[in-house]
């Protein structure tokens, strides 16, 4: 909350394929207001925003180019406001992904979303699999190395990207678990069904957007897809 004891207001993007429900419960229990809107003008009145989405990358892209999401999500953090991507919508931060045929996502992170092909195990990868910190991120401040996330994708980003925070080991590879950059973060696993650790993440991305959100910079020159 602010000082004044008024919750922050977070808007969390509604752009039908999405948890919503699950993502505002878990933003509430952290003291935020979460603003479910798919008006582009509501995100103007948020200190941050919150991408979340399950199902197919083609589709998420083209709702939200349908509701203009798109400039209004790349705006706010040209502006400043911090974004943080969940599941589907942390693979839609990205130059580009080769579900849905290939598809340019936001272009907000560097690299490539492919889909998993692990020497061994089932996909999708769905269920519980253990964190690797990887680097400091004001993120995942206070969550311990090994602690366990709840997944379900069968794409994923690069484990080697210059911006993954975190990994897991799945079916013998790596996949990046969580990314940060210049006020834009993201998590593959959904924090909101991963038990108090995945509520104090949503805990430290309500900071991030009270405290520094005026220290965020602008992330420089958003990456055309290749």
């Amino acid at each position: 909350m602010t000082a004044g004891g008024a919750r922050t207001r977070v808007a969390v993007i509604d752009y039908g394929v999405s948890n919503l429900r699950s993502v505002e419960r878990a933003l509430t229990a952290v003291g935020a207001e979460p603003v479910l809107t798919r008006d582009p003008r509501a995100v103007d009145g948020c200190a941050g925003v919150v991408l979340p989405g399950v199902g197919a990358f083609g589709a998420a892209v083209d709702a939200l180019d349908a509701l203009d999401l798109r400039t209004s999500v790349t705006a706010a953090v040209e502006r400043g406001l911090p974004l943080l991507g969940v599941c589907l919508g942390f693979q839609l931060l990205f130059e580009w992904s080769d579900e849905s045929g290939g598809r340019p996502g936001l272009g907000l992170l560097g690299g490539r979303i492919t889909r998993i092909q692990p020497c061994r195990g089932k996909v999708p990868h769905m269920g519980w699999n253990r964190l690797r910190l990887q680097r400091p991120s004001p993120l995942l401040e206070g969550v311990a190395e090994g602690t366990w996330a709840y997944f379900v994708h069968s794409y994923a980003a690069p484990a080697d990207g210059a911006d993954v925070v975190a990994a897991c080991e799945y079916g013998g590879a790596t996949l990046a678990a969580a990314c940060g950059r210049s006020g834009v973060y993201g998590t593959q696993f959904h924090p909101e069904k991963s038990g108090p650790q995945g509520l104090r993440l949503y805990a430290n991305f309500l900071r991030i957007c009270q405290g520094e959100r005026s220290q965020v910079h602008p992330v420089p020159g958003r990456r055309a897809a290749s």
